[in-house]
């Protein structure tokens, strides 16, 4: 597998040196993708941390901008599982850009968010 979906959780976590196995993991694929909500998500928690954020944290990552709603994604996910906003946004527009989930893998920290994209397909 070549390509993965990106969440906020391994950036940040590789970022702040708080999951040792995060880095190998996302170095594995030789696609990363996301949405650009994950700018946002990462620039906060620069933020709160107090860090300077260098945009190269961000570099070979390539934003996933949809052209049209993402409501039938949104429900397909909300019926494999609840999650709150920022994760249900990030496993739609996963589905959004997957052919088919099983072929792409989908990156996360988050529990919960695991077991939904789980479910739906993707490698975990």
């Amino acid at each position: 597998m070549s390509t993965a979906y990106v969440d906020a959780s391994v950036v940040i976590a590789v970022d702040f040196n708080q999951e040792g196995g995060a880095a190998e993991r996302m170095n594995g694929f030789s696609t990363l993708r996301s949405s650009n909500l994950l700018e946002a998500e990462v620039r906060s928690a620069f933020a709160r941390e107090h860090k300077r954020f260098v945009p190269s944290v961000l570099a070979g990552i390539q934003w996933v901008f949809p052209i049209r709603s993402l409501a039938p994604e949104m429900a397909t996910v909300l019926r494999a599982g609840y999650l709150r906003g920022a994760d249900l946004w990030h496993v739609a527009v996963a589905l959004y850009i997957a052919q088919d989930p099983a072929e792409m893998c989908f990156l996360t920290l988050d529990q919960r968010q695991r077991d939904v994209v789980a479910s739906l397909g993707f490698e975990v």
